[in-house]
């Protein structure tokens, strides 16, 4: 799941704790735990879909020919949770968009999403294409034209298959940072920030009996309050802690708690129960981030963890599983899932080395050009 850098800006000498100030500092020291946080997410998703899925879990499936569960069930009942790294990432994505957004133009938060988004993404396409066509079995690759046009990252919206089923994700980010544009573009203070929450939470709440699909799409209900949680704990970070970002942090723990009925539902291999506390486990932790608790931890390699995260998530799913299928007979499965989690976090270091780094500059480049090049056009006019 795409995040900006964990950063914070540090209150100017003498400034009030309530200063709503669109501007923000130029330095801001990086959130290290945050980056940590991101990359157990990031693993928990892999062990879900390696050994804890209903799919891994039936009898003669095609990844491990075996329940999961007759396999290592330890690992299973662990595993079986791991999906809530999801609602993980949409709250960590609330939190650092808006912190990262703070100060910018829109002109600055586009650049930042496109050099952030596409790179991996790209390579993640036409990796996971390339191990379906090598080694075929397990999951039909798409056609050409739909492969070509999940580059886009636009095809949930065309109604086009994903290359790799995770990416159902990205399409509630880009809702997600199409709807914070509007608050960018106005110029992000407390105010706006709190009301952009309340408006896109009323929406959300009305979208599912609305029977109107176009609110339901813009809305996004099913992920809507996590991104709100994360809004109102970075406004709680900034500002200071009130009753009113109490309430929305309250109202969005309420609703996501039913979101995770739906997904235990839906998932059909843990309990709504266990998924409530590991969810209010997170959220008593991203609170205490955003009141300065864990400030002091300022461990370097953390700074790495997070910038594996992306990368992680785009390429473990389906080759991942391809893989098992093919090595489930050569070693014990716990060492099997240990390698290629591991293999799989050394590919992702490899592709943010030498893809998402050098592309991004690339592209920073190519865009910060073609829109100094519109703004003369535009004066020329």
């Amino acid at each position: 799941m795409p995040v900006a850098v964990a950063e914070r800006p540090p209150q100017p000498a003498g400034a009030s704790k309530v200063d709503t100030s669109a501007r923000a500092p130029r330095r801001r020291p990086r959130l290290y735990v945050v980056d940590g946080i991101r990359l157990v997410a990031a693993l928990m998703v892999v062990l879900h879909h390696f050994a804890g899925t209903r799919r891994a879990n039936e009898p003669g499936n095609v990844i491990w020919d075996r329940p999961v569960s007759e396999l290592m069930p330890t690992v299973f009942r662990v595993a079986s949770f791991g999906w809530i790294g999801v609602e993980i990432f949409f709250v960590i994505s609330g939190f650092v968009i808006c912190m990262s957004c703070w100060g910018r133009t829109p002109k600055d938060f586009f650049v930042s999403r496109v050099i952030r988004l596409y790179p991996a993404y790209w390579f993640a396409v036409f990796f996971t294409t390339a191990v379906l066509v090598l080694l075929p079995g397990v999951q039909e690759r798409l056609r050409l034209r739909e492969v070509l046009f999940n580059l886009t990252m636009l095809q949930a919206g065309s109604k086009v298959p994903n290359v790799d089923p995770v990416y159902w994700t990205l399409w509630s980010e880009l809702r997600f940072y199409l709807l914070f544009l509007v608050v960018v573009a106005m110029g992000l203070t407390y105010r706006r920030v709190v009301v952009f929450c309340c408006v896109w939470g009323a929406a959300a709440m009305l979208a599912p009996i609305s029977k109107f699909p176009l609110l339901t799409l813009v809305a996004d209900p099913s992920a809507a309050w996590y991104f709100i949680a994360g809004l109102a704990l970075y406004l709680m970070h900034r500002f200071g802690q009130d009753l009113l970002l109490w309430g929305i942090l309250a109202m969005s723990w309420l609703m996501g708690q039913l979101e995770l009925g739906e997904r235990v539902e839906y998932e059909q291999v843990s309990s709504w129960r266990g998924a409530v506390v590991l969810f209010t486990l997170f959220m008593l932790l991203m609170v205490g981030i955003a009141l300065g608790w864990t400030d002091r931890i300022r461990w370097k390699w953390l700074v790495t963890a997070g910038c594996l995260t992306y990368p992680l998530y785009l390429t473990h799913y389906l080759a991942g599983i391809v893989l098992i299928h093919h090595l489930r007979g050569t070693m014990d499965p716990r060492l099997l899932v240990a390698v290629l989690v591991a293999g799989f976090l050394v590919l992702s270091w490899l592709v943010h080395r030498f893809v998402e780094r050098p592309v991004a500059r690339a592209l920073k480049r190519g865009l910060e050009s073609s829109f100094a090049r519109l703004r003369s056009f535009q004066r020329a006019a």
